[in-house]
């Protein structure tokens, strides 16, 4: 079986995505058994100056250190569970060393095959503001809404004042509660949950929408593509589909 690279670039997003794939081996191929995984995190500290500054190419750089290395650990593959890393990751430049899955593939995907017409984007406000979840839900013929300007803060504030350090609120459950509830207002019908820390907070069983979650549908792709029941991913950065993406078999 192929080994994935995680490509990590926060800690509690990333180690949900492991957990994620490792049970869905747990589930299908036995106790205890999945494709070799090896994973990579360069803190996010190192990062998070450019994002401020809006510096996508050093982003880029710092992420694709991390490809580079999970390429030498023997990754034949890299699934990054942060969508607002493919910002980076879609910048121009030199082919990562490794092909990887493309997250917001994967979520719209899903989401055309679930028949939505209007989905909701909860994430970082650099990914609810940004171009790939509205570029891949309208290539299926998907509209995206966010939340509005005071919802959209709330959502980025808890974001990164408290999930990725991994700090669940009840409070702040009921913010994105009541952000959703908007959106269902809006005329959603379904909820993406496009940072990968929501879903800890964001459960199917409180939301009043249907979620997708991109983590958990992320490790699931990944694991598809370990376990050889869909292609091997071709995408090496770059805009998906782009000249930029060199084929992988």
């Amino acid at each position: 079986m192929p080994h994935l690279g995680i490509l990590a670039h926060s800690a509690e997003g990333a180690a949900l995505c492991f957990r994620s794939f490792c049970h869905e081996g747990f589930r299908e191929l036995g106790p205890d058994d999945h494709p070799d995984v090896t994973l990579d995190l360069i803190a996010l500290a190192r990062s998070m100056p450019a994002w401020n500054a809006g510096d996508h190419d050093a982003v880029r750089a710092v992420l694709a250190e991390s490809v580079r290395r999970l390429a030498a650990a023997g990754a034949g593959f890299f699934a990054c569970p942060d969508n607002t890393a493919h910002l980076a990751l879609e910048r121009p430049g030199a082919d990562l060393a490794l092909p990887g899955l493309h997250i917001a593939e994967v979520v719209a995907d899903r989401a055309a095959r679930d028949g939505r017409r209007r989905v909701g984007i909860l994430g970082t406000r650099f990914t609810m503001d940004g171009p790939v979840y509205p570029r891949e839900l309208a290539a299926r013929g998907i509209a995206a809404e966010v939340p509005d300007a005071a919802g959209r803060a709330a959502v980025d504030r808890i974001i990164f004042e408290e999930l990725v350090n991994g700090v669940l609120r009840e409070d702040s459950r009921r913010e994105y509660v009541r952000v959703v509830e908007d959106l269902a207002a809006r005329g959603c019908d379904a909820v993406a949950l496009v940072c990968t820390e929501i879903p800890l907070l964001v459960t199917p069983d409180v939301s009043p929408l249907p979620t997708l979650d991109s983590t958990r549908l992320l490790a699931r792709a990944a694991f598809e593509a370990a376990a050889g029941r869909r292609p091997l991913p071709s995408w090496r950065g770059g805009p998906p589909g782009s000249a930029a993406s060199t084929t992988f078999a």
